[in-house]
């Protein structure tokens, strides 16, 4: 089965979405979903059968277009225009539905009308002109009756049919009303509807040229995204700089940034040193120090200093199009919330019909005449709005996950955003999660009178030719300090017992107590530090010059800066925190206290912690486990919801539900915090959406006027209320984007 992308056009309302659904879904071998926010379809299908023409062709015959996955430039460019085509039609049908209404209305609020279109002078030609008048306007919404009517005919009504039978009806009935006006009666005049008519269609256009803008909005995320990629940059060809174009850049080339510029793709830095602005692809706001050797990401903003770096990563696998490509894929998904309102919007449609044809009965069987009765019945059809159903999940989740990429968090789909909300327990992996993964010089005590410097200086020459990571730490810590290296005379290593070196004639040795065991070499004086480092769980080793003790150094994999922090903020959110680690337990024990972890597992191998995971599952805890390693792959993928720290591998990025660009714990937080504001204002917009159609409809019926006296709701207040509900519930989705992840 093959998994495809598309862009369907044509579609208004949550009702189109469910009609083209329909029509795929019925046909064996594929399955379909809409999201009628960002007008994608995804759909799996068996490629042997089908292919995008003969899928194209379902999709036309139902009634809409489908287009094969465009650029975002061609799709912005495609939404533009879709928003100046509005605007325009907007203006034509505002140009003559003014002058409609004045004419329609005004000599009953009293304002001065011509005596050649005053009904009381010139019934016939105050009728006539009206009709002339709401021509223009029935054109520009010409795209409501084409499309309305002919989903009508294929019995999938939709929003636009609504529009098109409330509008047609006011018509019909007003040409009616012309001729009883012209042959019968005069002031039959007073039964004409095509102000109705006409400002329903204006408003409506209004409301879809509002919904369009603020649409564009939700999606904002990706548009600054896209703007990150420059279009051009300079690389070195044959010693000489040349201007080329991003897409003609080929893995390997030497590209130059200067200071202000941006970066174009991923790379590795070869000549030069500087500070970059990685904010908006990490969300850390605080310029990286970069040097030769340091990796550079393609979008981001070089600073103060002039590079050259090798491309590594071009097109579509750096890092910034794997982000754009990830929050699409989220913002085009459906997430299980959104699965009643897309049932609801279905149906709703047909309900509406049926409820305006019986409503107009009623009231006409009841003796209040045609005219009343085909009030009622138009309030009905233009009141009720499938759009505010539909765009109330598919929108807070574009602005949700947008709001997470801009953040440095990628939610990876709409049901991983709404299950991040159910987390009672998050699991994190000790190494690289919460501490740093890279043991560092952390103690060095002396004894028998030597010098702290010269023991350290011995230390690092000694252990410079080691590749060991206790090795390499020890090495770093002293290049930190700016210890001069000595050459040393011989090295041996010791597996199981440590190193052995000769420098400047005198005989060094590191390693453990075999090792000084077997050189019958005393460590008494270092024993008690030796305890207290090993509690504090750390790696100490003994260091000896000429078979005497001489120190004690020590190294551990430090917990990072924001582990403490990161755990509170979980714990405020009323989560519990577990430790799962392969070290041993009192190593892992001091550092659960150190950041405030409420419980540890420890001691266990790669092929456990999936099993640990599980059994938590099973006690009926609903889990997030946070790794980023090869071994945390499995238990990502048990947990509810998996999170990988996204300076860890491919592997275990690609297992997890969410992605943490940044190497920062903060973010777990700030993640499951988006989720809980996400499904918060998906259930506000859920709520308004039904409150509006429930009370709105029933008002439109003159359920209020019948039985309490109360007021009647005129079709042209109806569909200004209809077109400001599916507004209102993007303007609601847009209040996320205030959201602060970072507090």
């Amino acid at each position: 089965m093959k998994n495809s992308t598309f862009n369907v056009t044509g579609m208004s309302c949550a009702s189109c979405a469910r009609t083209v659904e329909n029509a795929l879904n019925k046909n064996e071998d594929i399955k379909a979903s809409v999201n009628i926010a960002t007008e994608k379809i995804n759909i799996e299908y068996d490629e042997n059968k089908y292919n995008f023409e003969k899928i194209k062709k379902i999709v036309e015959n139902s009634g809409y277009g489908l287009v094969e996955t465009l650029s975002e430039e061609e799709k912005m460019q495609m939404y533009e225009d879709k928003i100046k085509s509005l605007r325009n039609k907007l203006i034509l049908a505002a140009v003559f539905a003014i002058p409609l209404m004045y004419i329609s209305m005004g000599h009953m609020m009293g304002i001065h009308l011509p005596d050649i279109v005053n009904p009381k002078k010139n019934a016939a030609i105050y009728s006539i002109v009206q009709l002339l008048l709401t021509i223009p306007v029935v054109y520009a919404g010409k795209d409501f009756f084409i499309h309305g009517f002919k989903n009508l005919v294929r019995k999938s009504p939709t929003m636009d049919s609504l529009i098109a039978m409330g509008a047609s009806a006011a018509i019909i009935y007003s040409l009616y009303a012309i001729y009883m006006t012209i042959t019968v009666d005069p002031e039959y005049h007073m039964n004409l509807y095509f102000e109705s008519a006409g400002t329903i269609i204006t408003l409506i256009l209004l409301g879809k040229l509002l919904e369009a803008r603020t649409k564009g909005q939700t999606s904002s995320a990706i548009k600054k995204l896209i703007g990150l990629q420059p279009k051009k940059a300079k690389i070195i060809e044959n010693g000489v700089e040349k201007e080329v174009l991003i897409e003609n850049i080929k893995v390997g080339d030497i590209i130059v940034v200067k200071p202000g510029e941006k970066i174009a793709v991923d790379g590795k830095i070869v000549n030069g040193n500087t500070s970059v602005d990685e904010s908006m692809i990490t969300g850390e706001s605080i310029p990286v120090s970069k040097n030769i050797g340091d990796k550079v990401i393609g979008g981001s903003i070089n600073k103060n200093g002039s590079i050259q770096f090798e491309a590594t990563e071009i097109g579509k696998d750096t890092v910034l199009s794997q982000i754009i490509k990830l929050v699409e894929e989220a913002q085009g998904s459906k997430a299980p919330i959104s699965r009643m309102a897309d049932i609801v919007a279905g149906y709703f449609v047909p309900i509406v019909i049926m409820i305006a044809t019986i409503t107009g009965i009623v009231w006409f069987i009841s003796g209040s005449g045609l005219t009343a009765a085909l009030t009622f019945f138009i309030s009905v059809l233009v009141i009720a709005c499938p759009c505010a159903l539909g765009l109330a999940t598919p929108t807070s989740i574009m602005v949700g996950t947008g709001k997470g990429a801009e953040n440095g968090i990628l939610i990876k789909s709409g049901e991983a955003l709404e299950t991040a909300h159910k987390i009672k327990t998050v699991v994190l992996d000790k190494t690289g999660t919460i501490t740093k993964g890279k043991p560092v010089l952390t103690d060095l005590k002396v004894y028998n009178s030597f010098n702290e410097n010269e023991i350290l200086q011995l230390a690092a020459s000694a252990e410079n030719n080691s590749e060991h990571p206790l090795a390499e730490a020890i090495v770093n810590g002293a290049k930190e300090k700016n210890v001069e290296f000595k050459q040393y005379d011989k090295f041996r290593a010791m597996p199981g017992y440590g190193i052995r070196a000769t420098i400047d004639e005198k005989e060094i040795q590191i390693g453990n107590r075999k090792l000084m065991a077997s050189r019958k070499i005393s460590t008494e004086a270092a024993e008690k530090d030796y305890e207290i480092l090993s509690n504090e769980g750390k790696t100490p080793m003994f260091i000896s010059v000429n078979n005497e003790l001489a120190g004690l150094i020590a190294v551990a994999d430090v917990v990072k800066e924001t582990s403490k922090e990161a755990v509170e903020k979980m714990h405020k959110l009323g989560l519990k925190v577990i430790m799962l680690t392969g070290d041993n337990e009192k190593t892992a024990k001091y550092i659960a206290k150190e950041v405030g972890i409420d419980r540890v597992i420890a001691e266990i191998l790669p092929f456990q912690k999936s099993e640990e995971v599980k059994k938590l599952q099973e006690a009926g805890e609903f889990v997030a486990m946070v790794g980023d390693g090869i071994n945390d792959s499995p238990a990502l993928a048990q947990a509810n919801v998996g999170i990988a720290i996204g300076s860890g591998t491919d592997v275990a990025i690609e297992s997890a539900d969410i992605v943490l660009i940044r190497n920062d714990l903060n973010d777990v937080a700030g993640a499951i915090a988006l989720s809980k504001a996400t499904i918060t204002n998906i259930k506000e917009n859920l709520f308004w959406a039904f409150f509006y159609n429930v009370i709105g409809i029933p008002f439109a019926a003159g359920i209020f006027y019948a039985f309490f006296n109360g007021p009647k709701l005129d079709p042209m207040i109806a569909a200004f209320a209809m077109s400001l509900s599916s507004v209102s519930v993007l303007m609601n989705a847009l209040r996320l984007k205030f959201f602060k992840v970072k507090d």
